[in-house]
């Protein structure tokens, strides 16, 4: 099945202008072809392809239930890498792997400050179309880890390298019912003055092993480690 997204009402599909350009230009399908449309927020369509002149438009078949958010949702704060290529590796597994948001976080050790998320979005967007996600992940403005505590409601865990303060096993938080925030460091880890802050504040130290895991490798072991708690939950096998 290929997946491709649009606005959805019960009589009509109205395809993103790129998707359009993608159908026909690119994947250069035809007036009669399947195909399945989401809208990003749960919702998915059968219909029939009907292409004229640069205009792909879609006669919908069929409505299917829409799909609802997961009780146990992942939002991973990250500080982008300097090598922007890692952080979008970690963007397209962490969508693949049922993240449900994510934040990139501007810390005092971050060696990236400026941040395309227009690109990040449609690289979210290609992900979920690709992993058949009909729910896609929110993706927050780059923020500042400061703002991102004064802002956050949820139970706050964070990983880091330093051995002095108090962690518990991944394994101990992901089981937890509703939404968790994961915060990742840049590469040169979170400074100890906002370690110290962040557990001030009642935020959880959360051990990933004894190796030193690169920001976006961490990133995309807590998003695997969420996927199997979700599994495990569920008695399906992995």
């Amino acid at each position: 099945m290929k997946l491709f997204i649009g606005d959805i009402s019960p009589d009509k599909i109205t395809l993103k202008e790129e998707e359009e350009y993608h159908i026909i230009k690119v994947l250069r399908m035809s007036s009669g072809d399947d195909i399945y449309v989401t809208d990003g927020k749960g919702t998915l369509a059968h219909g029939k392809l009907i292409i004229t002149g640069k205009r792909a438009e879609v006669e919908v078949l069929e409505l299917f239930p829409k799909k609802q958010q997961d009780k146990n949702r992942l939002h991973i704060a990250i500080a982008p890498t300097k090598n922007i290529d890692r952080f979008e590796f970690f963007i397209e597994k962490a969508v693949e792997l049922g993240v449900s948001e994510i934040t990139p976080i501007l810390c005092a050790n971050s060696e990236r400050k400026n941040l395309n998320i227009e690109k990040i979005q449609k690289q979210v967007e290609s992900a979920c179309k690709q992993s058949l996600r009909l729910i896609f992940p929110l993706v927050r403005s780059l923020t500042s880890l400061k703002e991102l505590i004064q802002k956050e409601r949820t139970s706050l865990f964070l990983t880091h390298c330093y051995k002095e303060y108090k962690k518990v096993p991944l394994s101990r938080i992901l089981p937890q019912q509703g939404r968790i925030t994961v915060l990742i460091g840049p590469e040169g880890d979170f400074s100890k003055k906002e370690v110290e802050e962040l557990y001030s504040l009642g935020a959880t130290g959360v051990d990933l092993g004894e190796n030193r895991l690169r920001t976006e490798t961490a990133g995309i072991f807590v998003a695997a480690g969420h996927w199997f708690s979700i599994l495990d939950s569920t008695g399906l096998e992995p």
